[in-house]
């Protein structure tokens, strides 16, 4: 059962971004400041990429540790206690699409990296280093 009112979940699930997430911007101004040039959400790829560098095909993702299920993704939803069916559910599409994605990108001919938010939030110059290695 939620503790909330359905005006207050409602009203929480609001504040849930997709995009423009605090990490996203972070990586973003890090890549600006080693200047690196990008496009954000990029809807000409499978699956939207955060941040993606054109000229040399590499599409970032920003996952968020919850969302994605950090740590867990051969078992996702395993540390809910609450609706676990609902959001085993949830959380295992997110995993297998985010698969998907990665091997459509791939098949594409494009370089797909994934990140962490709380990697970006714990060092966001490594994360930044680590992608203009890659350019």
């Amino acid at each position: 059962m939620d503790v909330l009112t359905d005006e207050q979940r409602h009203i929480n699930m609001l504040h849930i971004r997709s995009k423009d997430t605090k990490p996203e911007i972070l990586l973003r101004k890090a890549l600006w400041h080693f200047g690196i040039r990008y496009r954000k959400n990029y809807k000409a790829l499978p699956g939207t990429p955060d941040i993606v560098i054109t000229k040399r095909k590499i599409a970032i993702f920003v996952d968020g540790d919850f969302w994605h299920a950090k740590g867990h993704q051969d078992n996702p939803g395993e540390q809910i206690k609450s609706n676990r069916e609902f959001w085993v559910k949830k959380l295992s599409r997110n995993v297998e699409r985010d698969k998907e994605v990665d091997e459509e990108l791939l098949n594409l001919g494009w370089l797909v990296l994934r990140f962490w938010e709380s990697d970006i939030k714990r060092d966001v110059e490594r994360c930044a280093k680590l992608i203009k290695e890659y350019i």
